[in-house]
């Protein structure tokens, strides 16, 4: 069959970027072709189309590269809104020790049904690809979590990298793991290499992507980031991990060394490894990731309940560190909403401006770390910008609405600087309309709730039953 094309017609504003930096193109219109953008400019409406094109009137829509969401824990969307586990009665400690067993209750079809929860709020809020850190196995849940994922991913049609993660570190000997989540390192290297082999898409436009990814080395013992950094490179994916979220002062005591020195000397950093949070990390680490091409996913709503500090981003951008946002998951931030952590990201800068000894960067470049910065994070160059053989991957946003007065004249910063409330006119990923009208294509939303809400009710992990 001849691949579905595809062309929004009349675009009010798009914003293109075809390497050199974003730009926006005023009335244009964008051709797509099967999973990959073919053309962009005025005027193609107007020249020879084959059959079966289907056309989209898209005026008033300003149109963006999809959202790249480089951080987040799915399965946590099973365990949020819980007056029980509020950050602010609890100390850390005493959270960990609470919501962790109630982790440890979930089973295969939590784990499924909360994917599809997390994926479908993605796509309602422009996000195209994301990758989620799963690092919850408990022993009665089986080994196929992730294979679920997948299943809820081609489903939604979502881009998804699945981080496998593990904890191999028992709790007698400094984690804050239950036994009943841990794994040995064999059986968690075991089943990167599964999931690898049985998933993983390298090529251009894939839509499944395996990372090697153990929770934290606070969690883990040494011999697992080194068995990852092998696996990893001998199979050619990317690494992720934990750091920098208040754990160097122990990994200091254990190794004689902070964090990022420590994964350094394992050799878990580089251009194919990426780093959650990095709240609490000095200048010169900062400066050691940029020299060493490693990635920071900063999640910022998390920064709300759980951070000492306001993530130092300028830092982050002046020195050069590849830099992606991520949701992080439900139990430090409460949604699985990337356009919302994008304004949440950009205002929390400005709320700490005067405190930092680099200025705030543009409330474009907060666009920027969404699309183009959270791709490079990933390791990927065919997605993060709309251009001519970059993937169809974009949302779109009808303007001609009250809540756009007086914003219109820079779609580039209209997303950070006003903050996007309700969801978007039209996600597309791969080529395909996932999201339109207010409508997930092709399925039957009221169906997957009644399912998710029924797995919920069913597990151990449900509000109300004893913690």
């Amino acid at each position: 069959m001849p691949p579905v094309r595809h062309l929004l017609k009349n675009c009010a504003a798009v914003v293109s970027d075809d390497g050199s930096g974003p730009k926006v193109l005023r009335d244009v219109d964008i051709l797509i072709e099967g999973p990959a953008i073919t053309a962009i400019g005025q005027g193609l409406a107007d020249g020879p189309l084959a059959e079966g094109v289907a056309v989209t009137n898209a005026e008033g829509w300003f149109v963006y590269p999809g959202l790249v969401n480089t951080h987040h824990h799915f399965f946590q969307c099973f365990v949020r809104n819980r007056a029980e586990l509020d950050w602010t009665r609890l100390s850390v400690l005493e959270w960990l020790d609470r919501i962790y067993p109630v982790f440890s209750r979930l089973d295969e079809d939590c784990f499924y049904h909360s994917s599809v929860t997390a994926m479908a709020e993605l796509i309602k809020h422009g996000c195209t690809t994301a990758l989620d850190h799963q690092y919850c196995f408990p022993r009665h849940a089986g080994k196929r979590l992730i294979d679920r994922q997948f299943e809820a991913a081609e489903l939604l049609g979502l881009r998804f990298h699945a981080g496998r993660g593990g904890n191999t570190l028992p709790k007698s000997e400094g984690s804050t793991i239950p036994d009943a989540m841990l794994e040995t390192t064999d059986e968690f290297i075991g089943d990167c290499a599964r999931l690898i082999d049985s998933y993983h898409e390298a090529g251009r436009f894939g839509m499944r992507r395996v990372v090697v990814a153990p929770c934290q080395p606070v969690n883990c013992y040494r011999e697992t980031f080194v068995e990852s950094v092998a696996l990893a490179r001998d199979r050619g994916v990317m690494m992720h991990t934990h750091v920098g979220e208040g754990e160097s002062a122990v990994i200091q005591a254990r190794h004689g060394m902070r964090t990022v020195d420590y994964c350094a000397e394992l050799g878990f950093a580089g251009p194919d490894a990426f780093y959650a949070h990095c709240w609490e990390l000095t200048h010169d680490e900062l400066r050691t990731l940029a020299r060493s091409g490693t990635g920071v996913a900063h999640c910022p709503e998390p920064v709300y309940l759980v951070g000492a500090e306001v993530t130092d981003i300028p830092a982050m951008a002046a020195f050069g560190v590849k830099l992606g946002l991520g949701c992080d998951g439900a139990a430090s931030n409460d949604n699985s909403n990337l356009m919302h952590c994008l304004h949440s990201a950009y205002m929390l800068q400005c709320l700490v401006a005067a405190k930092r000894a680099h200025p705030v960067p543009p409330a474009a470049d907060f666009l920027a770390y969404a699309t183009a910065g959270g791709a490079q994070v990933l390791g990927r160059d065919d997605i993060g910008r709309l251009a001519p053989g970059m993937a169809a991957d974009l949302f779109a946003i009808d303007t001609r609405r009250m809540d756009y007065v007086g914003t219109r004249h820079d779609p580039l910063s209209l997303i950070p600087r006003v903050g996007i409330g309700a969801p978007v006119d039209l996600t597309m990923i791969n080529g395909r309309i996932v999201w339109r009208k207010g409508e997930l294509v092709g399925l039957d939303e009221g169906k997957l709730f009644a399912q998710a809400e029924a797995a919920l009710a069913a597990s151990g992990a449900a509000p109300g039953k004893p913690l």
